[in-house]
């Protein structure tokens, strides 16, 4: 079936089908049965009957992913829209949004990356998670992480989103704490937890508002296609004198720096490395941590009504994509490296966003997948081999012993620092010329440093990691080996991934077609709106910027080679630079954790300290007093009524009775008696006359 929906700029055909429910169906389908009987699978069929279970699910959504995105390429690009509405789930008032799932080019990107990347990963998770005896456990967290993360990509309204968005959190803060027993992890879990809900209050503001908002132009709605619709009437509207289509970009960038771990808010992604390395894989480089820049990108008719918000979301950007790379040069804890790498490349992403270069983003979103996915597990496959050793210092030498994961966390380390014809050469660079060319060029050179500091110490982890001499202990280093297969093979794939995906957006200045960028152009082009990431090419200039970056990247990682090598440059020679201040802030992380603990943790206990005395001493103060005023008043008015209105009514009684006990004796039956009071009577009445 076929629906004509018009927006906008032009008519777009809706193409209605019943599979894509079962892409989040199949994984939600093996959480419940590893979840509720995997306790006993495990126990009477073993652990691997447990992982096949689990890796089906996602491996089957991949194949049905393929299958949407074969049917995507067959139609022409105004109709690259397919439909599957499952049930209506919400018609209240103007309030109409259903269960549905959409693919279009941009969804079909993400449904790839999460089903494929994490199909990868739950087989390595087999290899890797093979002595945890709450194996089942772990394998239904991350199918219920795998069904939340395609929710979140393809539901087909902002509600449906949020239910992904809210449980993708929640997964994460099972499979963070998965060894809750450690109280490091179980506080991790909770800090991703906390902070991300801090982010989901302005994703929640911006959602009512928008709803609100496009009511007040008569198109209330919440479904996607319907926004990119009626978004273009909210021009020229204001909200607390501030544009209103700002204030909701800016609510949602909000929500973008919980998910996508942007300063303020980034927090928590280094901690969460303390979950087992798969999971930082899974969470941190290829779905969970993405949500943000998806969300921008599935709203950019709203953020290319926004330049404002553009501006902010590029300058954030650049300052969490700097401030990480600073961080990660001085981290020996390989998986803390990568975490803040993760955190700077991210920080790209949203450069990308920022200047309007939405489908830069997403491609840069999906080499970083690849290589950053590449690059956690070769770190859990070396962590595998060293009993758990995570600090670089007390590793060395292990390409002899590990050659696969050498050979693969190499290939990856080449593609994060941008060399070419590697993945992240053309995603990196492609942000940096249009962050230039689009009139950023402070973004620009911020990133350029970034860049630098990505070579330089990605490079310093493998050198220190597989280079030189092995520093572990003799009972470490009898037992060092390659990982089993199912670790070794996702390895190989993703290293080819992010080998050879770049060639997927080769740019003009290359005689490529940027066919990237054509595939999501439906989804994040939008007429005469926005486009204020776009510039004109001069291919000059773009060759010497394509040049200069990787010049930077072959500085940073000479650098690397100079210091960890041949030792030709002393690495204490930096450290020891204004006698070791600077190296020990940025060591310590710029002591970001200490101040959140001192102001805002502190300060909310200490304000939660004076809002018990004040309720204490005040509150309760004043309820007791009135209850103790009340109670000593209905004591008086007890005396009162007791003594007083008892006592007046008894004493009446009494008087009552006395006198009629008296007046009783009188009434004897005796007729003499009555006429002698009638004579009495007589008399007296005759006396007082005459008196």
């Amino acid at each position: 079936m076929q629906e004509v929906v018009h927006t906008a700029t032009h008519a777009v055909t809706v193409h209605t089908v019943s599979y894509l429910r079962w892409i989040p169906l199949l994984p939600l389908l093996g959480a419940i049965v590893n979840g509720l009987g995997g306790v006993w699978i495990q126990k009477h069929l073993g652990k691997k009957v447990v992982g096949v279970i689990a890796c089906a699910m996602p491996a089957l959504g991949f194949v049905l992913a393929l299958r949407a995105f074969v049917d995507l390429v067959g139609l022409e690009s105004s109709e690259r829209i397919l439909l599957d509405t499952v049930f209506p789930w919400i018609h209240v008032g103007i309030l109409n949004v259903d269960v549905a799932f959409q693919v279009d080019p941009l969804s079909a990107v993400m449904i790839l990356i999460i089903t494929g990347v994490g199909g990868l990963i739950h087989l390595y998770s087999m290899g890797y998670m093979d002595d945890e005896p709450a194996y089942w456990r772990y394998f239904a967290y991350l199918n219920l992480f795998t069904f939340a993360m395609l929710t979140l990509v393809l539901g087909d309204n902002l509600l449906l989103m949020f239910v992904g968005w809210e449980g993708v959190g929640l997964c994460s803060y099972a499979l963070i704490g998965f060894w809750f027993s450690e109280w490091a992890n179980a506080s991790a879990g909770s800090k991703a937890f906390i902070v991300n809900r801090v982010g989901d209050f302005g994703f929640m503001c911006a959602t009512f508002l928008l709803f609100w908002s496009l009511e007040g132009v008569d198109h209330p709605t919440l479904v996607f296609r319907e926004i990119t619709q009626y978004a273009p009437l909210l021009e020229g509207h204001v909200f607390w004198g501030v544009s209103t289509v700002t204030l909701i970009t800016m609510l949602m960038f909000v929500g973008a720096t919980g998910k996508s771990a942007q300063i303020p808010l980034y927090v928590w992604l280094p901690d969460a490395m303390a979950g087992p390395t798969p999971v930082s894989a899974l969470i941190h480089a290829a779905t969970m941590v993405t949500a943000g820049v998806y969300m921008i990108a599935r709203l950019s008719v709203l953020f290319d009504m926004a330049p404002m918000t553009g501006n902010v979301i590029a300058t954030v950007g650049a300052a969490t994509a700097f401030f990480a790379a600073t961080i990660g040069t001085t981290q020996f804890d390989i998986k803390k490296v990568l975490a803040y790498s993760t955190v700077s490349q991210l920080g790209f992403m949203f450069i990308a966003m920022g200047v309007g270069a939405y489908a830069t983003g997403v491609f840069h979103l999906m080499t970083h997948a690849f290589f950053k996915a590449c690059l956690f597990l070769g770190s859990g496959s070396v962590i595998h081999a060293m009993h758990h050793e995570q600090d670089m210092r007390k590793m060395g030498g292990l390409k002899k012993w590990m050659p696969i994961t050498y050979l693969t966390y190499l290939i990856s380390t080449f593609a994060i620092a941008g060399f070419p014809p590697f993945s992240g050469f053309f995603s990196k660079d492609e942000i940096l010329w249009k962050a230039f060319s689009g009139d950023h060029k402070i973004v620009w050179f911020v990133a350029v440093c970034a860049a630098a500091m990505t070579a330089f110490y990605m490079f310093r982890s493998v050198f220190m990691t597989f280079w030189g001499e092995n520093r572990s202990d003799a009972h470490t280093r009898e037992h060092l080996h390659e990982s089993p297969w199912l670790m070794t093979v996702p390895l190989g794939v993703l290293a080819f991934l992010a080998l050879f995906s770049g060639f997927l957006n080769i740019p003009h200045a290359l005689k490529g077609g940027a066919n990237f960028d054509a595939w999501l152009a439906p989804v994040v082009e939008h007429g005469g709106h926005g486009g204020h990431g776009d510039a004109h090419h001069f291919d000059i200039v773009e060759y010497l910027l394509m040049g200069f970056s990787v010049l930077v990247a072959f500085a940073g990682a000479w650098l690397a080679y100079a210091m960890y090598v041949t030792k030709s440059i002393a690495p204490e020679r930096f450290a020891d630079i204004a006698a070791g201040r600077p190296y020990r802030t940025i060591f310590n992380k710029y002591y970001v954790d200490e101040f959140y603990d001192a102001v805002v943790i502190r300060g909310v206990m200490g304000l939660a300290g004076i809002s018990s005395w004040f309720d204490s001493n005040i509150v309760d103060g004043i309820v007791n007093g009135a209850a103790w005023v009340v109670r000593m008043l209905s004591q008086l008015y007890g005396l009162i009524d007791h003594y007083i209105v008892d006592g007046a009514v008894n004493g009446v009684a009494t008087v009552t009775s006395f006198v009629g006990g008296r007046v009783r004796r009188l009434q004897t039956g005796n007729i003499n008696a009555y006429l002698y009071v009638i004579v009495l009577a007589f008399v007296g009445m005759m006396v007082a006359r005459i008196w």
